[in-house]
């Protein structure tokens, strides 16, 4: 196989219905890139579909189901290619999606990361809740959008038509430089899905590097394909992977920014309970007590980053304290806002 500079990477889990409707796109619109499909021990006929229809799309076969950030992490290391681009099943890329992204890979040697813009599949005006107009975060860790902050998805008229720096780029179309993925090791297995790829942004950020949104290029994502809003796993994976990433990443006032934040989790306890959503409280106290457990180990990972990583303590990594006070009280619901 003729090198080339970017790899799409597919990871699929009993995804067969999506591969059938979305990789027609990805093969019509990337002839710059190889394609991988990277199987999470999948268990209906995916592979035999992709041999039999997609003879030329390189299978990488896992040996479990590790989630998002397992499988890509096995996944990665047999694809060589300069760049990767991880890309959900459930997305349909648009012509002429990879060049813009390639060009500022070569412009920018410290941009390590970007995304594209992400409309949604089922709705082709506005934005996608995952990722939108590109990824920020509040001081207390709360990720929001341009484009999308909580429930509140903005029309897209060509207000993110730009290219700029971002915090954090959406999983769902996150493209990594290899040497970047690799100095990094790679996404924290310990997160099996959601929010990896912020605290995968983060560490990025700390040693550094600069993460980009590029709206000239565009792609359209299903969204839920794989746990939807209302499953409490989502629930408890968010809830507890944002702990994490906070643990791990904060540069300083750890303390105070976590007893703020569990607090704040109670809170939305509170709002559950009120919309008789009685499983997701569960799901936040298994976040919690999933959390303590993993403090000694987030503690060590975060000792770790901190001896190792040209980590300037001076760079805000938010723009705004609290997107909750600024969403909920002030009724800012808008990125411009």
């Amino acid at each position: 196989m003729a090198k080339k500079e970017i790899a799409v990477v597919i990871l699929n889990w009993n995804g067969k219905s999506l591969l059938e409707k979305f990789l027609p796109s990805v093969i019509l619109y990337s002839k710059e890139a190889h394609i991988y499909v990277a199987d999470n021990a999948s268990t209906d006929d995916s592979i035999r579909f992709l041999k039999q229809n997609y003879p030329a799309v390189k299978i990488i076969q896992n040996e479990e189901n590790g989630g998002y950030a397992k499988g890509y992490n096995e996944a990665l290391k047999h694809v060589d290619e300069d760049i990767f681009c991880l890309l959900n099943s459930d997305i349909e890329v648009t012509a002429d999606w990879l060049s813009p992204i390639l060009n500022i890979f070569r412009r920018e040697s410290k941009t390590a990361i970007i995304q594209p813009k992400i409309l949604d599949y089922k709705n082709k005006m506005y934005f996608e809740y995952a990722g939108a107009g590109g990824g920020f975060i509040d001081q207390l860790g709360y990720p929001y959008c341009r484009g999308r902050i909580f429930d509140t998805i903005e029309k897209d008229v060509g207000q993110y038509n730009d290219t700029t720096t971002i915090f954090w780029a959406s999983g769902a179309c996150f493209f990594i430089r290899k040497s970047v993925f690799e100095s990094l090791n790679g996404f924290d297995d310990s997160f099996f899905a959601h929010m990896e790829e912020i605290d995968l942004c983060w560490r990025a950020h700390n040693s550094g590097y600069s993460t980009k949104y590029v709206g000239s290029s565009t792609v359209f994502h299903v969204g839920g394909a794989t746990l939807n809003t209302t499953n409490p796993k989502k629930t408890y994976l968010n809830f507890r992977n944002s702990l994490f990433t906070l643990t791990k990443n904060a540069p300083n006032n750890l303390f105070f920014l976590i007893f703020y934040r569990l607090i704040l989790d109670g809170v939305a306890s509170l709002k559950f309970f009120l919309e008789f959503k009685f499983s997701h409280i569960l799901a936040v106290l298994k976040a919690h007590g999933s959390f303590y457990l993993k403090l000694p180990n987030l503690l060590k990972k975060r000792k770790i980053a901190r001896t190792n990583l040209s980590l300037n303590t001076e760079v805000k990594y938010y723009n705004v304290r609290s997107i909750l006070w600024l969403y909920y009280i002030r009724k800012h619901k808008i990125f411009d806002q």
